[in-house]
């Protein structure tokens, strides 16, 4: 059985090393089983090329197309699918067990942006000196946060503490 292609791409007129294939014709109709020669040499006739569409099948299947056009289409669909698909990022924001009130808004803002473009929010809450004995006061502003966007998000790790920050992250809905 012949192996498959090795470089990227399938293999395209004289790279077609193998005695017979499965020819389909430029309109798809399907030709039938004839030596790799013959199968080029009707390629070039009507001005096309002789593509391998499926190396592992026996005997392997080509098809008479324009291999730029077949090239060219393939990109496209790269490109679209890369164009759709989107890579969540983990934004971090930082705050504080005494964070004032303008401080709060300005950091709330910033989360519900970062949720409305659909990226990951972990909030760290530090504690500094005497404020690890008050570990209940950063709980309560997890909560308010958590209760402040609690329409647009779902909480994916509920608040821990690693060391002298409580860790809380959110994902979009």
């Amino acid at each position: 059985m012949p192996a498959p292609p090795n470089r990227d791409g399938p293999r395209v007129n004289e790279e077609i090393r193998v005695p017979q294939v499965r020819l389909i014709d430029q309109d798809g109709e399907m030709i039938g089983v004839m030596t790799a020669r013959e199968a080029i040499q009707r390629a070039y006739s009507v001005g096309l090329d002789l593509l391998e569409i499926s190396p592992n099948a026996d005997p392997p299947v080509c098809k008479i197309l324009d291999f730029g056009k077949f090239k060219y289409e393939q990109q496209k669909k790269k490109n679209e699918a890369k164009k759709r698909q989107k890579v969540i990022e983990i934004k971090e924001i930082k705050v504080r067990p005494n964070i004032d009130e303008n401080d709060y808004q300005v950091k709330l803002r910033a989360m519900k942006s970062f949720i409305e473009e659909g990226d990951k929010v972990k909030v760290t809450l530090r504690f500094r000196g005497r404020e690890m004995a008050h570990q209940d006061i950063g709980v309560k502003v997890l909560e308010r946060i958590r209760g402040d966007l609690d329409g647009t998000t779902k909480v994916e790790q509920m608040p821990k503490m690693e060391n002298r920050q409580m860790v809380m992250v959110l994902t979009p809905r």
